[in-house]
Order: C-alpha cells, then structure tokens, then sequence
C-alpha cells in the first residue's frame, strides 16, 4: 500500500472560498488553559446562545482530538462520535442504493417477518397499553346508577337487561409522589387530679412508632441502584414535593437495608454457582477512598490498581441470578471465587464471555462459549473499506440469528439438532472462507479485515460451540445488557466513595436486576424483605424474586 504525503492545511489565499477565506482560515494550536479563557471572554462578550454554540464546538474539537491521540483510533469510531453510531444490524450495513433495490429489500423484510412470526404473538412494547400492562392497579367497579339486571330495557321497553360479562375498561393514568409523608396527630388525654397523660394508641398499620416506612428504603435503593438516580438529585426532587429527605439519611436508610439482604444476596450466589449456564463481562468502575492502595503507597511494588464491576447472570433451570461484584478482580477471578460454591457432582458450567484474557482468568473448570457478536462488531468496523468480503460474513451470520429465533421455544437438544441442520452449513463455509483469505494471501494480515479475520479463526472454537453444546447462546449480550446498571451509575454518579458503598450498590443491583429478569416487581420484592426480616434470615432460599409470593400466601395471618 501506498503513503500519501500529508496535506497541509489551507491558509488565506491559497484557494479557501466565501467568508473563510476573508477572515483567514489557518489552525490554531491552543493549550487548555488558553481555550478556557477563550471560552470566558466569549461568555462575556457573545450572548448566552451564541457562547453555548461555541462552547459546543470546542467541547467537540476537544472529544475528537483525545480520540486520534487515542491508541486504536479509527475512522468510524471518529464517525461514530461525531454522528452517532447507526445500528449494526446487515440491512443498515449494506443499504441498497436505488429506489428499486430499496422496494425490494423491504418487501422481502416483510416476507421474511411473516414467516419468522409465523404462529408468534405480536412483540412486546408496540401500540397503546392495555389494562393488563398494569397489575398493580387499583380496580375500580362503577354500576349503572339507574339500570340492573332483570330490569325492563329503556329503549325498546319490551326485552330485559342481562350482565354481559364484559365490562368496559378504561385505564386511567395519574401521578404521584415516589415518597410522601403523613403527620399523625394522637389524642393526648390529662388526668385533672393526677396529671396522668393518656396518648391515644398507635394503629398496627403505622408500624411500633418508626420515622420510615420499608417502603422508603426500598424507594431510595430502587431509584438509587436500579434507575441510576444520584440521591443528590433524588433528595431535591423529593424536598420540591413537599417530602425532604437529607441525602445523609437516604444514604443511612439504604445501608441498614442492606443488612436485611444480606442472606438473601448469599442464597443468590449459592444458587448461581450451581447453574448450567453463566453470562459474564465486565467494566471499570471508580472507588474513591481505597484503603488497601493507602497501605502499599510508598513502598514500590507494582500491584493492581483498577477497579471494575463485574456483571454474572446465571441460567438455573427456568430462572435468572443477576450478581454485580465491585472490586479489584477481573470477571474470570470473581467467577472463579463464585464456582468455588457450585457442587461437586454437576457438569460443567457453560461459560459465555467476550475473548478477553482476563474473562477466563483463575481457575476455571467451564466450557467456554465466545461471543459471535463481538467477532461479528469486528467486520462492521471495516465494512466500509471491505464491503463484498464483509457481506459475505454478515449475511451468514444473519441467517444464524434467524435460526436462533426460530429455535426460541424448543429444549436445549431440540435448539442443537436444529442449528446443526440450518446453520452448521453455513459457519462451516464460512470456516472455509476465512481460512482461504489468509492462506492464499488474499488479505493483508495487517490490515482491519485481516485482523478481523484472524480474531474469528483464532476462536472459532469457543464462538461455535452452539453447534456442538445444548443450550450454548449464541452471545454475551445478556450480560452486556446487565451491565448498563452498573454503567448508569458511574455515568450519573460517577464513582463509590468505599468498597462498603461499593458492595452495597452491587447488593441492590443484584436484587433488582434478579427480580426483573424473573419478572418480579422489584419495588415490591424489596419491601417484602424488609417486613419479613425474620422469616427471610431463617429460610432465605424460600425468598427468591419467584416464588416469595408464594411463601407469603403461607405465612401466618
């Protein structure tokens, strides 16, 4: 390949057009300090709109050139933040580019829609909601006013009026405040010959006396853990509603809490280490106040100073364990520690991560499974530059996926015998192709595609194990998914103050997300926690996100 000499950027006079080459079109090279104050006088000189504008502009030139300092800066990572990344999927990647290419992509969309929905309900999340979308609504029966059954018809007064047995529903919708407060006024009665006092009693509906309901504290870590909501903001959203709550008390409120779970959080990494299949990934995380790197500041050995959450959802039988562990160890170390757990007679685990090392490091006895889509991100990245090598892979991979989803529903054996008949072909070509493009030099090694290339043949084995292993998924994105909890948090809250805060977090994130992914009501799981602390120490495993409905059907009273 060729190298271009580099273009020299353009100055006044040498070929610049319009109102840029009258002012002078040359670059500037300023330090920070000297943009800051740039950014000062145009507050004081420009109006607010125009120095947000400039603002805008020098927070982007600013993104853009960290970026191409950045090791690994491409193209469309530049392109991407700039502009936005599209989606990945192969009709986005590969558009057709005239209006009858276009018509005829989308009418084989929709042929291809029908039969892969052939006999499916209509997916989830389209169209206006009905009443069953809101179980814990309030049901409310209005009668006719004027009019019962039996009775004679006002309008034909011959026939009489029967129930029909279906009511006409209408959902109404309305809001309210995530905490109020009640000020209970108790009678207060004075003997007038002994001065004894007599207070009137306390309903058994407002607890022994206690400031704070569980619902409080279930409300705070919900918002706190599970929407991402800092309890700086949540704590001035609340004293706006009439309801202020210091964010020191929030903070103390979420942690007495946590005590409560404690034994339900170990249930739960019992429970997943004896699981079939694990998702696993992890992200940085920031920890503040780092007791253990205080210890060896000074004394010069080279020792892990990262921080990290790693997100864990395990597949046990029909349910979902969701665990977040925020620490010093990477994934593959924090699954370890967590399979140290598992009982000694299961089989092994199916492992499913990303091809990084530190995914797989401990030790670990697991079959392990990689992630297709992250071979696959590696083709989209260089699709411009290799647009027919890329189709190739990308339309077979797609037809994988479509397999996949036509497999939803069937057992574990039943998925394998299906995509080794379907999508065993297919990969196995593929094999073939890649292979062929490194042997017989039809790539450069060096090159995005090469690269790509050799990634996907250097893992073959673990991103193809769904042909080979019941119940192998085909990606990680169950977990990556998981993780955009924890991700939320450091976006709005930006780190933990203590490891203690640190394990309080992944506490209630690991609650919560358990409890969505079982489709259980988070709010309500941990409410119910809190007022049946005695039963949940002594029977944790009868407290799981799916069955403590039931164990509460059964408690006394």
């Amino acid at each position: 390949m060729g190298h271009s000499k580099q273009r020299k950027p353009k100055t006044e006079g040498a070929g610049a057009s319009g109102s840029a080459a009258a002012m002078g079109n040359h670059f500037v090279d300023m330090s920070q300090g000297e943009v800051d104050a740039f950014l000062a006088r145009m507050d004081a000189l420009a109006t607010s709109q125009d120095a947000m504008v400039v603002r805008g502009m020098a927070a982007m030139v600013r993104c853009l050139t960290e970026e191409i300092k950045a090791k690994g800066a491409t193209l469309g990572r530049l392109r991407a933040i700039a502009f936005g990344a599209p989606t990945e999927k192969t009709r986005n990647v590969f558009p057709p580019k005239d209006a009858e290419g276009r018509a005829e992509a989308q009418q084989a969309r929709k042929e291809r829609r029908a039969q892969e929905k052939a006999g499916q309900p209509a997916a989830p999340g389209h169209g206006p909601k009905g009443s069953k979308a809101f179980p814990s609504a309030e049901r409310i029966k209005i009668p006719h006013t004027t009019l019962k059954s039996g009775g004679c018809c006002p309008e034909c007064l011959d026939g009489h009026l029967r129930a029909t047995g279906r009511p006409a529903i209408m959902t109404r919708i309305v809001a309210m405040a995530p905490i109020t407060a009640k000020v209970i006024e108790r009678e207060v009665l004075r003997c007038g010959s002994c001065d004894k006092v007599f207070t009137a009693d306390l309903p058994g509906e407002y607890g022994a006396g206690e400031t704070f309901d569980a619902t409080v504290p279930a409300m705070i870590g919900y918002m706190r853990f599970g929407t991402g909501l800092p309890n700086t903001r949540f704590s001035y959203f609340l004293k706006n509603l009439g309801a202020p709550i210091a964010t020191s008390t929030m903070s103390d409120l979420v942690i007495a809490a946590a005590a409560i779970f404690d034994p339900v959080l170990d249930e739960l990494m019992r429970q997943a280490a004896q699981g079939e299949l694990i998702y696993q990934d992890d992200t940085v995380m920031q920890i503040l106040d780092r007791y253990d790197l205080l210890k060896k500041r000074g004394k010069g050995k080279k020792e892990r100073t990262g921080t990290y959450t790693t997100g864990l959802i395990a597949k046990v039988g029909e349910h979902k364990v969701a665990l977040f562990i925020t620490g010093q160890q990477h994934a593959g170390e924090n699954l370890a520690d967590l399979l140290k757990l598992r009982s000694a007679e299961l089989a092994k685990p199916i492992q499913m991560c990303d091809a990084l090392a530190s995914n797989t490091a401990g030790k670990l006895d697991t079959i392990v499974a990689h992630c297709l889509a992250h071979a696959r991100r590696k083709f989209v990245e260089v699709v411009k530059r290799f647009p027919e090598e890329c189709r190739f892979l990308l339309e077979t991979l797609r037809k994988v996926y479509v397999n996949d989803s036509a497999s939803a529903g069937m057992s574990a054996a039943e998925r394998l015998a299906y995509h080794q008949e379907h999508s065993g072909p297919g990969m196995e070509a593929l094999s073939k192709w890649l292979h062929q493009q490194i042997d017989d030099k039809l790539v450069e090694p060096n090159s995005g595609l090469g690269r790509a290339i050799q990634y996907t043949i250097n893992h073959w084995t673990a991103l193809t194990l769904f042909l080979r292993e019941p119940g192998a998924p085909l990606d990680n994105n169950t977990a990556e998914r998981a993780l955009k909890r924890a991700i939320m948090h450091r976006k709005n809250s930006l780190f933990y103050k203590t490891q203690e805060g640190a394990r309080v977090g992944d506490l209630y994130m690991s609650l919560i997300h358990t409890a969505e992914l079982n489709d259980a009501n988070p709010f309500d799981y941990l409410v119910a926690l809190q007022r049946n602390q005695a039963f949940v120490e002594e029977n944790p495993e009868e407290w799981m996100p799916w069955n403590y409905l039931e164990t509460l059907k059964g408690l006394p009273g």
